[in-house]
């Protein structure tokens, strides 16, 4: 019985230990008050939600951006009852589709007149496809924050595989590792593009989290059995939103614009997160898949990229569609085309010919 109770012991301060050391997330301290200042979580739930929450306890004006109407009204109406702030609102924004992209910017600059901070925390953890990216620059200074995982360390960017259909649980935890790598590298190159605009640019890691996206893609009949652990071993998603925070509202960090933080302070990332030249690759890429950017604007001496059979030759952006905006709203005279969007800061492409 005494060695039954030792073990038990044992095996408490080791969890007390892991819990206090690994798993706990550190408070995110930063600004006090936000009260004039407006910021998009792309987010409805778990940890966006958790990070849209203290930003409105604070006093800030949050525009939830998500796909479902009444989940994005439904925790809007939560976030104004729990944190007293009526300034939280939901607007519509399918990431999905780059048409409802442009339709999001225009209602965005028709009714606001400025944008302080930007959270890129919408994610899935199994694969997923555009159908048809997306950002939204406004006046400085201002940061955006991409939330983001320690998984990039095991991504590998194979840029002629891109647009590649996913296919099976192996494949998807290869192309999940991918894609936050690719969130690291845009943050880096992000940045460099930005330097000297005002705006800043940094790579959150929330650490691990227990919220929807852990448990959405299990088998139902594995869900019951991993609820139990996933709460004694993973941070709630209010931990998890303590780095994001920290990123969105700490002063002094300017200068770690394009860096990737942890536990509420910076770390240093794999080899592959710190090749320039494969962020600027990622970058124009992304541009021409998203429809953003010219296609000559390529590197002369940078070898051409082979192109897919199954892939059309090119992808366009649609009319924009209609968004919906819920909650207090203002109305400002604005632009209503995506191009002045990224007109608010001149963003460094090279030279102009």
């Amino acid at each position: 019985m005494e060695m039954l109770l030792l073990g038990a012991g044992l095996l408490l301060g080791a969890y007390v230990l892991v819990y206090y050391n690994l798993v706990k997330a550190p408070p995110c301290g930063g600004i006090g008050s936000l009260r004039g200042r407006t910021v998009v979580v792309t987010a409805n739930s778990g940890i966006g939600k958790m990070t849209a929450l203290e930003l409105a306890r604070r006093g800030a004006r949050v525009v939830l951006a998500c796909r479902s109407r009444e989940r994005g009204e439904a925790a809007a109406f939560d976030l104004r009852q729990e944190s007293g702030n009526n300034e939280v609102i939901f607007m519509a924004l399918d990431l999905a589709s780059l048409a409802s992209v442009q339709a999001f910017a225009t209602a965005f600059l028709s009714s606001e007149p400025r944008l302080d901070v930007l959270i890129h925390n919408a994610g899935i953890s199994s694969c997923g496809r555009t159908r048809e990216t997306f950002n939204l620059l406004s006046c400085a200074p201002s940061r955006v924050v991409i939330v983001s995982s320690a998984a990039h360390r095991r991504g590998r960017l194979d840029f002629t595989r891109l647009d590649c259909p996913v296919v099976g649980w192996q494949q998807e935890l290869r192309a999940y590792a991918d894609s936050k790598l690719a969130n690291v590298l845009f943050a880096r190159e992000l940045a460099t593009q930005l330097e000297g605009t005002g705006v800043t640019c940094y790579a959150a890691h929330p650490g691990p989290v227990n919220s929807e996206l852990f448990l959405r893609h299990l088998p139902g009949w594995l869900c019951p059995i991993l609820r139990p652990l996933a709460w004694l071993v993973l941070r709630t998603p209010q931990g998890g939103a303590q780095t994001p925070l920290y990123c969105a509202l700490q002063e002094g960090i300017e200068p770690l614009s394009g860096r990737y933080f942890a536990n509420c302070h910076v770390e240093e990332v794999s080899p592959a997160a710190r090749d320039d030249q494969a962020a600027r690759r990622l970058w124009k890429v992304s541009k021409k898949l998203a429809g953003l950017g010219p296609e000559d604007d390529d590197d002369p001496d940078e070898e051409p990229e082979p192109q897919d059979p199954r892939a059309p030759p090119s992808l366009s952006v649609p009319s924009p569609e209609k968004t919906t905006v819920s909650g207090p709203s203002r109305s400002y005279q604005g632009s209503q085309d995506l191009s002045k969007l990224t007109q608010r800061i001149q963003v460094k492409d090279g030279p102009t010919p």
